[in-house]
């Protein structure tokens, strides 16, 4: 009897938790908000030079030692076969790590032709593919790879050159811009006359598991929102050929949202980047080329690598936000609302449901980003076009965690090519869609910018 009356009162207590765990997430008590979370409980406070490099709190002990295996697997350098530990580097190849890109998990920096070099160029002719997507070089592919083994030739070497212009402001101040032209040279092959280029800087690799989470009603809804504004904002998903599952998906990662799953992108920067091939990516990149002759297709990177990488890199947490309640950054949110910004960086987000990961599912997130393609003017413009994103097109980036990149880069770079040295000159490069949001951040007074920029830095 004694029993029955302790289960019955464990039951009555634990019914409310049982309800509050079933129930679908309601409105958001704004008064139990913390604006430092970024990442909902994905979240980590640091804001040292490893922020970027922490797993989202609460896994369990397997999915720790999981994401663990990945970061290891992240840093560590590949060789030239035969090699007892970690070969299969190239035969062509951009980079020899993960991290040697990807610096603490954060953004590259735009140099290239050497292991500590994060940029890449990415290739193709006119026209589309049978599956939509962009026509590859003969004898180059869809990126090139400027570095190779010994006895090998790299494909092209890629030339960077900057001409400055200082950007005035009616109160007189300035910026410096620094344009970048891009020029390939010493060849292997000849280089067809119709080819186009695009400059990437490797991307932050923390907050994708987030990411990955925002459903895709969501983020056509944020498109269909744009298009009834009449603002001019007209931002549009890119949907793409996902070779992983063999399906159009809608694109989520890449510049130009021009990959749809974490498991594909992180296969291909293997095989692309390092040219270390896997069960996605089978094939060397170099197939087909005279660098490749000799060389074996099986997959050298084992199924377990490969799956620990992409879980590692789903399972980064974001960092916290900092200097919340002052008052200058407070104001700078408040301008950086009015001035349009926030019409394609949307800064507030709700995942959806993912039993594996509780941190991950149905957490109000602040990404600042729609995910969309955007037209941003012939200033930005690449000329080259990815599935449905035009030459003029880029995905909305996050910025969460953009005020960190001077700590965990050293220098921090913006834009999708680096081209920006500070954040007034990343908000004026933007054109097309963002025009009128940057000639808005042009008539600010100065303290009014420098306002908005601390805002930034905030994130």
């Amino acid at each position: 009897m004694q029993l029955r009356k302790i289960y019955a009162v464990a039951l009555i207590l634990a019914s409310p938790v049982f309800l509050m765990m079933c129930k679908k997430p309601g409105t958001f008590d704004e008064s139990e908000y913390d604006p430092r979370l970024s990442g909902g409980e994905a979240t980590f406070f640091d804001a040292t030079s490893k922020a970027f490099s922490h797993s989202i709190p609460g896994l369990n002990e397997h999915d720790q030692h999981v994401h663990d295996v990945g970061d290891d697997q992240s840093d560590q350098t590949f060789v030239t076969a035969p090699a007892p530990v970690n070969s299969g580097l190239g035969p062509i190849y951009n980079n020899v790590s993960c991290k040697s890109c990807h610096h603490n998990d954060g953004k590259g920096n735009p140099t290239t032709g050497l292991n500590t070099s994060s940029m890449l160029v990415r290739l193709s002719i006119p026209g589309a593919d049978a599956n939509g997507g962009p026509v590859a070089v003969p004898g180059f592919g869809l990126q090139l790879q400027d570095l190779a083994i010994f006895g090998r030739q790299p494909e092209a070497k890629v030339n960077i050159s900057y001409t400055d212009q200082a950007f005035i402001y009616p109160d007189g101040n300035t910026t410096m811009m620094h344009k970048p032209v891009y020029q390939l040279t010493n060849p292997y092959l000849p280089l067809p006359g119709n080819v186009m280029i695009s400059a990437r800087m490797a991307p932050p690799f923390f907050g994708l598991g987030l990411l990955d989470m925002i459903p895709e009603s969501t983020i056509t809804g944020f498109a269909a929102q744009q298009a009834s504004d009449n603002r001019g904002i007209s931002g549009r998903p890119n949907y793409v050929y996902d070779v992983a599952s063999g399906k159009k998906m809608l694109g989520r990662y890449g510049m130009k949202a021009n990959t749809a799953t974490l498991l594909t992108q992180v296969a291909a920067a293997y095989q692309q980047d390092m040219g270390v091939t896997s069960r996605i990516f089978p094939q060397e990149s170099a197939f087909g080329q005279s660098q490749n002759e000799g060389r074996a297709a099986d997959p050298q990177l084992e199924d377990t690598i490969l799956d620990a990488t992409v879980f590692y890199i789903k399972t980064l947490s974001v960092p916290a936000r900092r200097n919340t309640t002052d008052p200058q950054v407070k104001q700078g949110e408040v301008l950086f609302t009015q001035t349009g910004c926030a019409s394609c960086h949307i800064p507030t987000v709700q995942t959806g449901t993912d039993v594996r990961f509780k941190a991950l599912s149905n957490q109000r997130i602040h990404p600042y980003t729609d995910l969309l393609l955007h037209d941003m003017g012939d200033a930005l413009a690449d000329g080259r076009p990815d599935f449905l994103a035009s030459g003029s097109e880029w995905k909305t980036p996050a910025l969460w965690g953009i005020g960190l990149f001077e700590k965990t880069n050293g220098i921090p770079y913006y834009l999708h090519d680096g081209r920006a040295r500070s954040l007034p000159e990343a908000i004026l490069w933007h054109g097309g869609e963002a025009a009128e949001s940057k000639a808005a951040f042009v008539k600010l007074s100065a303290s009014e910018r420098d306002n908005l920029v601390l805002f930034l830095k905030s994130l």
